[in-house]
C-alpha cells in the first residue's frame, strides 16, 4: 500500500516543480517593483510626451540631471539630486517663441567638461516650416550652477543640408585629446565636431570629420536613413577608439583612432527581424553588444561581436540570446555597468537584468514607472511611452529615469553601490568619461598591472 503512495507522491512533487516557476513568474509580473529597488525620489513634470532623454553629471560635487524637453515645452530643466531623497527643479530653459516652431523640440542632453568649465550639449530636432529647423545642438555654459543665472548659451550647432537636427548625440574624450560630439543626422552617415574648435571659434570648421554607413549594407524603404544611436569607447587591448552605431541595416563597429580616416571593424547586419539598429551598448571589454530595434515585440539582442572583429565572418547575422521584460511590449534605452544592463523599458519602466552569462541573461530588478494606458505612445506601434531615458552614476549607483508620462526618477539597487570595472576584471570603460585624464588615463592603472604580471610582477 504504501510503495503506490511514493509513486503518487512523487509525480505530484514533479507535477510541483514544473508549476512552480510560471507561478513564480505570474507573482513577479503581478507586482509593481522588485524587493531590492528603492525609490528615492519622484518628480512629475507635466505635459504629457514632454519629457525624453536624460543625463547624469558624474562627479558627487556636482550632483545635476538634465532632462530634455519636447513640443511646447521644447527645451531643458536641470535637477539637482543633491539629496537624492529630495530631488528638485533648480533650473529650466525653453526656446525662445516656442510657438513659431514645428516638430519634436530639444531630445538628447550630453554633458562634458574642457578647461576646468562644463557644457551642456542639448541635442534638438525642429522641423521646416518653422524655426531653427537646421539646428541640431545648442551648447550651454553650465559652470555656474546651482545658480540658474549664470547659465549661458554659447553656440548653436546648424546644419542646413541635412535639416531636422539631431535625434541623438554622444560627447567622448578621444585618446588624442580632444573632446567630440558625435551626431545623428538625416543622411548616410554620422557627424563628428570637435568642441574646442566650437567652442573657440565658433561652429563654423567645428565638424571635423564623418562615420558612414558601410556601402552595401543600407535598407531600402528603412525608417532610419543613417544612424540613429551611438556609443564611442576606447579598447585598452587594442589601443583603439572605437564607434558603435546602430542604423539603416544593423549595427556597426569602426576604429576612430584616426578619426578623419574611419575603419570598419565589424557589422551585425541581415539579422532576421531588424531593418535598423535603433541602439547599441558594448560590454567594456567591447566583444558584446546588447542592441534594440524598435518594434512592438522586439526584444533586446544580444551579439558576440568577437567572429567579425578576428575576421571569421563578413558580418554577424544571429543574436547569441535575447531578454524582454514583457514579449508585448518594446524595451527602449539601457546603460551597461557590467554584468548589468539598466533598461528604460517604456510601459515596463525601469528594468535591470545580469548578462554575465551573456547566453543566458536574468532579470535581477524591475520598478514599474509607467502610470499611462497600455498601447498610449505616438509611434506607429503606440508602445512608445513611459521610461525613456537612463542614466546611472558610477561613483555611488545612483539610478535616474526620465518617464515621458510620470516625470523623473531616482532609485537605489540594493548591494550596488557604485561600478569601476577593474573589480569585474574588465576594462573600467562605460559611456561614462574622464574628462581630465581621457580614457587612456582612466585606465593607466590596469595597463600597468598587466605590463608588470607579464614582466613577472616587478615595476
Amino acid at each position: 500500500m504504501k510503495k503506490p503512495q511514493v509513486v503518487h507522491l512523487a509525480i505530484a512533487s514533479a507535477m510541483l516543480l514544473l508549476c512552480a516557476p510560471e507561478s513564480v513568474a505570474q507573482e513577479e509580473a503581478a507586482k509593481e517593483k522588485s524587493d531590492n529597488i528603492e525609490v528615492l525620489s519622484h518628480i512629475p513634470l507635466g505635459g504629457k510626451f514632454t519629457v525624453v532623454d536624460l543625463e547624469m553629471e558624474q562627479e558627487l560635487d556636482r550632483p545635476y540631471v538634465y532632462i530634455a524637453r519636447t513640443f511646447d515645452q521644447a527645451g531643458f530643466d536641470v535637477i539637482d539630486i543633491g539629496d537624492p531623497e529630495n530631488a528638485r527643479v533648480i533650473y529650466s530653459w525653453r526656446i525662445e517663441d516656442p510657438e513659431l516652431h514645428r516638430g519634436l523640440g530639444a531630445m538628447d542632453p550630453k554633458y562634458f567638461k574642457l578647461d576646468n568649465r562644463y557644457y551642456l550639449v542639448q541635442s534638438t530636432q525642429f522641423f521646416p516650416g518653422g524655426l531653427d529647423s537646421d539646428v541640431g545642438a545648442i551648447v550651454f555654459d553650465v559652470t555656474g550652477l546651482p545658480d540658474g543665472s549664470k547659465v549661458k548659451e554659447v553656440a548653436r550647432i546648424r546644419e542646413p543640408e541635412t535639416p531636422i537636427g539631431f535625434h541623438n548625440i554622444f560627447v567622448y574624450k578621444h585618446s588624442d585629446d580632444r573632446v567630440l560630439l558625435f551626431t545623428t543626422v538625416r543622411a548616410a552617415h554620422a557627424n563628428v565636431y570637435d568642441m574646442r574648435i566650437l567652442l573657440k571659434d565658433g561652429p563654423e570648421g567645428a565638424k571635423v570629420a564623418e562615420i558612414p554607413i558601410p556601402s552595401g549594407s543600407e535598407i531600402t524603404g528603412s525608417p532610419v536613413i543613417g544612424y540613429h544611436d551611438m556609443y564611442v569607447g576606447y579598447d585598452p587591448a587594442t589601443g583603439q577608439d572605437k564607434f558603435y552605431g546602430g542604423g539603416n541595416g544593423g549595427w556597426y563597429v569602426f576604429d576612430v583612432s584616426r578619426l578623419e580616416e574611419p575603419k570598419l571593424l565589424a557589422s551585425v547586419t541581415g539579422v532576421s527581424g531588424v531593418r535598423f539598429g535603433h541602439t547599441i551598448t558594448p560590454s567594456p571589454d567591447g566583444r558584446y553588444f546588447v542592441g534594440e530595434t524598435e518594434y512592438q515585440y522586439a526584444p533586446l539582442r544580444i551579439f558576440d561581436l568577437k567572429p567579425g572583429l578576428d575576421g571569421e565572418v563578413p558580418t554577424i547575422r544571429q543574436p547569441i540570446s535575447a531578454w524582454t521584460a514583457n514579449w508585448k511590449n518594446l524595451t527602449h534605452n539601457h546603460e551597461m555597468r557590467w554584468p548589468y544592463v539598466f533598461v528604460s523599458g517604456y510601459e515596463d519602466g525601469l528594468q535591470v537584468f545580469n548578462m554575465q552569462d551573456p547566453s543566458n541573461p536574468i532579470t535581477v530588478a524591475f520598478y514599474d514607472t509607467f502610470q499611462g494606458k497600455h498601447k498610449s505612445g505616438m509611434c506607429a506601434s503606440r508602445i512608445c511611452n513611459g521610461a525613456f531615458g537612463i542614466d546611472v552614476r558610477n561613483a555611488d549607483g545612483l539610478i535616474v529615469i526620465s518617464d515621458s508620462e510620470s516625470g523623473f526618477w531616482a532609485f537605489r539597487m540594493e548591494g550596488f553601490e557604485g561600478w569601476n570595472g577593474h573589480d569585474w576584471g574588465m576594462p573600467n570603460i562605460t559611456s561614462v568619461q574622464d574628462w581630465d585624464n581621457g580614457p587612456e588615463g582612466k585606465e593607466k592603472s590596469v595597463t600597468a598591472r598587466a605590463a608588470a604580471d607579464a614582466a613577472g610582477g616587478s615595476r
